[in-house]
């Protein structure tokens, strides 16, 4: 029997509308001159190498604090997340359809709208050019994901394993740590690595609340893409994407490692 060669195909052409890219960005990042239409730079240069390893920029002290910043921000979105996603599915209760609407509001009201309302709220309560404020506002953007996720992998999961554990005569609390939480990591993870991807790539919104005070990755390459200098744009996208492809490297590794290998539903 002949295989069908569409599926290969169609991942084929997939990965090369992602390496391609990539390559791209690689070779703008060494090149030195390369004016339109040539195809192929006239010449090279380590200036973007240079300005990473400067030792005034810091990058590898920006690159810990940033992974690190939308790391907290994952796991506290995650664990909201979680808790609302167990009422909405399992309880009953005055204002859950409000509770249901306010979870997916942030990516229902524009960016610019969010943020800008959130800086007014902010700067009333103190929080406005803090870290406590940037990974709050990161936490609220992520919400409306994994709520989405964690309420659809809790239905899956239901509440067959902590009954079953409360008849054993287990308390709720350890009903639910032996019972259901294990089943719930893949999901937990699943969601904390849209969480950490939302938080990471967060450019208006570290701006606005953060005032300048909190540094970020995507902080500092953003300006060099707007300004057009593409070799130095073309070194932070590659740093960029290398951490977070790092990250989710990690987090498919621990969802690997928790399920043996098999095949998670």
């Amino acid at each position: 029997m002949r295989r069908n060669p569409l599926p290969a195909l169609i991942l084929a052409v997939a990965g090369l509308c992602i390496l391609l890219p990539v390559a791209l960005l690689g070779l703008w990042s060494a090149a030195g001159r390369w004016p339109w239409p040539e195809l192929w730079p006239e010449n090279f240069s380590t200036r973007g190498l240079a300005e990473l390893l400067a030792p005034y920029n810091r990058t590898g002290a920006l690159l810990l604090s940033s992974v690190g910043l939308s790391l907290l921000a994952a796991a506290l979105a995650t664990l909201v997340g979680a808790m609302t996603a167990r009422a909405l599915a399992f309880h009953q209760f005055p204002g859950k359809g409000l509770v249901r609407f306010g979870a997916i509001l942030p990516i229902l009201v524009p960016g610019t709208v969010l943020a800008m309302g959130l800086h007014t709220v902010f700067l009333r309560l103190g929080l406005a050019d803090t870290l406590s404020g940037v990974v709050l506002v990161h936490v609220i953007s992520a919400l409306p994901y994994t709520v989405s996720i964690l309420t659809d992998v809790t239905q899956a999961r239901g509440r067959g394993l902590e009954e079953q554990a409360a008849v054993l005569g287990a308390s709720p609390t350890r009903a639910f740590l032996h019972g259901a939480l294990p089943s719930l990591i893949p999901g937990l993870l699943s969601a904390g690595s849209m969480a950490f991807a939302i938080s990471y790539s967060q450019y208006f919104t570290t701006l606005l609340l953060g005032g300048g005070q909190v540094r970020t990755l995507s902080l500092v390459m953003v300006p060099y893409i707007q300004s057009g200098d593409r070799t130095l744009a073309s070194c932070y996208a590659l740093l960029f994407v290398g951490s977070a492809l790092a990250v989710f490297a990690v987090l498919e590794g621990l969802i690997h490692l928790w399920t043996g290998g098999r095949k998670w539903n």
